[in-house]
């Protein structure tokens, strides 16, 4: 079929929405219609030229919803008209990650993914008789991908899918990144340095895990503003001093745990110095720049702080993506304010340049 798409020609140059052919679902694979995708700083990272990993010509987007039109050979836990989140992160059920409680990094399709391609080493998408690789197994700035079944989540119709495509990265990512990767105790106090939409999830996730005291961090009064919108209890402006006055907080003694969202690797060393000594946990979920690193003092984990990682937030994405939709349709998650602009696909651009301006935490491309 023919479907329009935005296509990453080459880096640093705005994408073209242009026409492509788009293969029909070989076995294992899903055909779905694009209701609605988020546009996220992955993409941007990618379209920039930043990402040492990025590949050109590709159909960015992985933050997208939509509807089941048709599935391929041997595709049993969907059907046509069963509303979907895309998953960056698959899910197999099958492979020794899957079978863990101690990740979420599904290894099915993990090698041809990261080429761009799908299982099989080939894409569904071409133009004029080329192929054009996939992006993060989705491509989601189209009207229509083809995916694996892997690699989406049956989530209830009830959702509306403009907020449901949030829960395909960003609002996922920080959810879980206190839900699963941290595992927050009740009582607890939290700091969160980060008010964009994985920060926000992280503050809702903490609120969520019964956390006594949530402190978010972030340069704009507005997003911080948002954060008591999802449960945070203390507000402090980023800065140097962001440090001192959560210890200033919490005693003298730090946050039980603390989460970076910026990708800032010296904001990531602030979460790490604001974790409380013995026991503090600092996770980051941000992602740093290509050649980052991250400078710690050691005596700052040998007096007992720790530091993870989460990439998704530790989500296996069929499993708990549908149950984190539910949570927001019982009244648990306010995803209305994250959504701040709609936009068309033919102005995807232009939710670049929202995003680079920090206009809102959201731009959601329509389809």
């Amino acid at each position: 079929m023919r479907i329009k798409a935005a296509v990453l020609e080459e880096f640093g140059v705005p994408l073209a929405v242009q026409e492509l052919d788009l293969a029909a679902p070989k076995g294992g694979e899903v055909l779905v219609r694009l209701v609605a995708c988020g546009v996220c700083h992955t993409d941007l990272y990618t379209a920039s030229g930043a990402d040492p990993s990025g590949y050109a010509p590709t159909v960015l987007g992985h933050e997208g919803a939509g509807v089941v039109e048709d599935v391929g050979e041997g595709v049993t836990s969907l059907s046509p008209g069963d509303h979907v989140v895309t998953l960056f992160s698959p899910q197999c059920r099958e492979c020794i990650h899957c079978l863990s409680d101690r990740t979420n990094l599904c290894l099915a399709i993990r090698e041809m993914q990261g080429q761009g391609y799908l299982r099989d080493g080939t894409t569904r998408l071409s133009r004029d008789g080329e192929p054009v690789r996939h992006f993060m197994g989705t491509s989601t700035f189209a009207e229509y991908t083809v995916m694996p079944e892997i690699a989406l989540a049956k989530v209830s119709p009830e959702a509306p899918l403009a907020g449901a495509c949030l829960f395909a990265c960003g609002l996922s990512t920080g959810l879980g990144a206190a839900m699963n990767t941290a595992k927050v105790s009740p009582g607890s106090t939290c700091a969160v340095f980060g008010a964009g939409m994985v920060g926000l999830g992280a503050v809702a996730g903490c609120r969520l895990q019964g956390a006594e005291r949530i402190i978010c961090v972030d340069l704009s009064p507005g997003r911080l503003e948002l954060a008591r919108g999802q449960g945070a209890t203390d507000l402090v402006e980023g800065g140097l001093d962001a440090v001192q006055q959560i210890l200033e907080l919490t005693g003298g003694l730090g946050a039980d745990y603390t989460f970076e969202a910026t990708g800032n690797v010296n904001v990531m060393r602030q979460a790490v110095e604001a974790a409380r000594m013995g026991w503090g946990l600092c996770t980051v979920a941000g992602v740093a720049g290509k050649g980052e690193t991250l400078d710690v003092v050691p005596r700052l984990l040998i007096t007992g702080r720790r530091i993870a990682g989460s990439s998704f937030g530790g989500v296996k994405g069929r499993d708990q993506v549908p149950q984190l939709v539910d949570l927001w349709l019982a009244g648990e998650i306010d995803v209305d304010p994250f959504i701040s602009h709609r936009i068309r696909l033919a102005d995807v651009n232009r939710g670049f340049e929202l995003m680079e301006a920090q206009d809102g935490i959201r731009s959601v491309v329509e389809f």
